[in-house]
């Protein structure tokens, strides 16, 4: 029986979402992605909206006015009124996450999982591919032009790089940080699952 967890981290285009809800599906554990934003909101009693806009992303002083009802929302946060921040968005997110793994191995997708739950017994992942490799894939995925989907990957990294070296303690991508790279431009998702699976039974195993 699985006894951790498993973090994935992944660069923009990588496949790694995907990678991490086959691995989940395959091992008969809950996923965790976007689904994590609803329960934090769910737990804290903040609205939703103002998760999905800090999502990934770096203290951002927009929020006030976003959380005080600008912005269309109408006063986003019933009872609400103190200053709502990307950083009181990571610790009601990080309460979730760790009430998560407490109940059990799961697999989790970014949000900085792997540092958040640095005490708790996981196996942290990062998947990679080459630039090329993956705007390929965001092309495809999204219809966008060979230099708006460059531009896309190449944004979408730097926020995720910014969040995660602003909240922890590591850096971003850096090999010291996770257990196991995979990189997707050289083996298919499909493989690298199988890889994953593979790595975690003989760690499992020792």
């Amino acid at each position: 029986m699985m006894k951790r967890i498993i973090t994935i981290s992944r660069q923009f285009g990588s496949g790694g979402r995907e990678i991490g809800q086959a691995l989940a599906s395959e091992l008969g554990l809950e996923f965790y992605d976007k689904k994590i934003i609803t329960l934090a909101a769910k737990e804290s009693g903040i609205d939703e909206k103002l998760f999905e806009h800090a999502d990934e992303k770096e203290t951002d002083s927009f929020l006030y006015s976003f959380a005080m009802g600008g912005h269309g929302m109408g006063g986003a946060i019933a009872g609400y009124s103190d200053y709502i921040t990307n950083d009181k968005l990571f610790i009601e997110q990080s309460k979730v996450m760790r009430k998560i793994a407490a109940q059990g191995p799961c697999v989790i997708v970014g949000r900085c999982a792997d540092y958040i739950l640095k005490d708790m017994d996981c196996v942290n992942v990062f998947i990679h591919a080459d630039l090329e490799a993956r705007i390929a894939r965001v092309m495809k995925e999204y219809g966008l032009s060979h230099g708006d989907a460059k531009a896309f990957v190449k944004k979408t990294d730097k926020r995720r790089s910014n969040y995660y070296n602003y909240y922890s303690d590591k850096a971003w991508g850096s090999v010291s940080s996770y257990h196991l790279c995979l990189d997707t431009g050289m083996l298919p998702p499909a493989q690298c699952v199988k890889l994953l699976r593979e790595y975690v039974s003989l760690i499992e195993e020792s």
